[in-house]
């Protein structure tokens, strides 16, 4: 059962450095918090994805530096990396928490440097949202 759920995770982020959150990863009712943006829905956090990777360029890419799973739960430690759309490096390190449900993911929370986001990705997101509300 562990093992599925190390799968899961490594799938987790395979997916959003692709720009996708798919349905089949992930619970109908799946919550999530950010240190930098508090909750979200589902749908709310699959759109927020898609809106990183439209920053990335397909560049996006996330480096496991450890994974511990126990139970319904798990804890990944992490570093991203790529070059926003605007030509500058990115990286940032995060540690996400997991929880299962049925074989899929029901809960992530997320915990960054707030100062790489804010500083890097806020403008360009920004930017991003401006462009779709045109």
């Amino acid at each position: 059962m562990n093992a599925d759920r190390h799968q899961l995770v490594r799938d987790f982020f395979v997916a959003i450095a692709a720009g996708e959150l798919p349905d089949h990863l992930v619970t109908p009712d799946m919550k999530a918090w950010t240190v930098t943006s508090g909750d979200f829905d589902r749908a709310r956090f699959q759109g927020g994805v898609k809106l990183l990777s439209s920053i990335f360029g397909g560049t996006l890419h996330y480096t496991i530096d450890a994974l511990t799973v126990e139970e319904d739960r798990a804890a990944a430690e992490t570093r991203s990396s790529g070059t926003l759309i605007n030509g500058e490096p990115f990286e940032n390190v995060h540690v996400f928490t997991f929880r299962f449900r049925d074989g899929r993911i029901c809960y992530i929370g997320e915990f960054m440097n707030p100062y790489v986001m804010r500083e890097k990705i806020a403008p360009l997101i920004q930017a991003a949202m401006t462009r779709r509300a045109d």
